[in-house]
């Protein structure tokens, strides 16, 4: 079988989750499959942080990837005729089945055979918390992708629950298969290593840590309230580590802060190498992840292969993948997200059982696993 894994789109340190959603794809199937042969498609410039070992992977320079001007060139020949110049590229491959990995096929119509991995439809749960523009970009593109792929990957059963419900997507063509983490997070026990990191990003005070780019549902602002009712409530001192990367709504974060007085409290770290996550779990004393909607939730699972305690919302995708390894709260409640939080920071019997729980959570979560049945879709969809 010949694949295509098409990360023409491919932003790296701009799409968090679905980005390492694909890197853990592209090294896991390395690491099982010497049978079938595979073309990655992107900007030649992002080849290297590939590691294409295995021989049976080849990178493929596509000369309409972002960033180029060929991918600006394309998107405004699409905007203004609906004409997509990247249809000859795609159908002109030589392949059995093409992957797309970000929730849109790209092209949208194209002649070989896909698999389509959707992550998630946010726009329509808070179309708020998108501009008029990228609104009617993802509802141009979100539903009619669902409706072309010839197979689907949902990333868990939420996501596969909403193609359902929401583009009434029949479930016959959905596979469920969850995100994969990466090795990287584990339990680390060099202390040496550790403190060097604690002093490197002035983590001196016992801290509470969310890995998030600061999109609106992510929901910063009401762990900042929540926050604030912990300092006066039961005179919490520890303080809050935020590491993502700056979006929409970084402006706002950075104002509230002040405004609620906690620039003592917060540490802002903004985005992080890859390589520096697994030592921020394992410095902090628990997780907090108080998103109001996620396909997945990477950072859960993560966190609980760190040995680090999650208290994380009970919305969407996360109590699937949090299982019992999580204390859960309502996230649109001030009060109750600030008593949980503190409960789990509070209570060390609590923080090791969710500990203990989690290391067993994260075996549903196995990178070798995804890979498989990633295979098994590839398979599916050639009937």
């Amino acid at each position: 079988m010949r694949v295509a894994l098409n990360a023409v789109a491919l932003d790296p340190g701009r799409m968090g989750g679905v980005e390492s959603y694909f890197r853990n794809l592209v090294s896991s199937l390395q690491n099982i499959d010497d049978s079938n042969n595979y073309s990655l498609i992107c900007n030649e410039r992002y080849f290297a942080s590939f590691l294409l070992e295995n021989p049976h992977f080849k990178p493929l320079p596509c000369s309409f990837a972002k960033p180029s001007s060929l991918w600006y060139l394309r998107a405004a020949i699409r905007h203004v005729t609906s004409i997509d110049i990247l249809n000859p590229y795609v159908n002109n491959l030589k392949v059995d089945i093409i992957h797309h990995p970000f929730s849109i096929l790209q092209p949208i119509n194209h002649k070989i055979p896909s698999v389509l991995t959707f992550h998630d439809m946010q726009h329509e749960f808070f179309p708020e918390n998108f501009s008029t523009y990228a609104l009617q970009a993802r509802k141009k593109l979100w539903q009619p992708s669902a409706e072309l792929a010839t197979r689907i990957i949902a990333i868990s059963g939420h996501a596969k629950q909403s193609l359902v419900e929401h583009y009434r997507i029949d479930p016959i063509k959905i596979d469920v298969v969850y995100n994969g983490y990466s090795p990287q997070f584990r339990v680390i026990e060099n202390n040496v290593l550790l403190e060097s990191v604690s002093l490197r990003y002035g983590l001196l005070k016992p801290f509470m840590y969310f890995p998030a780019a600061t999109w609106p549902h992510k929901n910063h602002l009401k762990l900042l309230a929540a926050l604030k009712i912990m300092k006066e409530r039961y005179r919490f001192d520890g303080q809050l580590v935020l590491s993502g990367i700056a979006m929409q709504a970084n402006n706002v974060l950075l104002e509230e802060i002040i405004s609620l007085g906690l620039e003592n409290d917060v540490v802002v770290l903004g985005y992080l190498a890859d390589e520096d996550l697994p030592y921020l779990y394992n410095l902090a004393r628990i997780m907090v992840f108080p998103s109001l909607h996620e396909g997945f939730g990477i950072p859960l699972v993560e966190s609980m292969a760190c040995g680090c305690p999650v208290a994380c919302s009970n919305v969407s995708s996360i109590p699937e993948v949090v299982g019992d390894a999580a204390l859960t709260f309502d996230p649109f409640s001030l009060e109750e997200m600030a008593d949980k939080i503190w409960s789990l920071w509070s209570n060390d019997s609590l923080r090791l059982n969710l500990k203990t729980k989690g290391f067993d959570r994260v075996s549903l979560f196995n990178c070798e696993t995804m890979a498989r049945k990633t295979i098994q879709v590839y398979e599916k969809a050639l009937g």
